[in-house]
């Protein structure tokens, strides 16, 4: 069973400019200029979304000037990744044994 916060995560990454935020950050270091120019979405928009993200604990920040740089926490990537691993495992043993609830 997934926890409340490997729930809140899978919303997370469940927003298509997040996940494409995401897989970018995934490749490298980038600030929020980066960010607009790759994905063509308006700064504003960007910076609500990369506040969630931070807020998620998905992201980890780091000062740079004037500008802020972005750095995927990959440790939270496999975590969810590991949860629904196992979901995939209990619903492939389910699978083969025909495991089902009576009416």
């Amino acid at each position: 069973m997934l926890t409340s916060v490997q729930t809140d995560l899978m919303r997370v990454f469940a927003d298509p400019l997040r996940l494409q935020i995401i897989t970018l950050l995934a490749r490298e270091t980038l600030c929020t200029t980066h960010l607009v120019a790759e994905t063509g979405a308006r700064q504003t928009n960007l910076s609500n979304h990369l506040r969630v993200l931070r807020e998620a604990g998905v992201v980890d920040t780091e000062p740079c000037g004037r500008f802020t740089y972005y750095r995927l926490r990959p440790e939270v990537v496999e975590q969810l990744a590991g949860a629904l691993g196992d979901l995939a495992e209990t619903a492939r043993a389910t699978a083969e044994t025909g495991r089902k609830r009576a009416c």
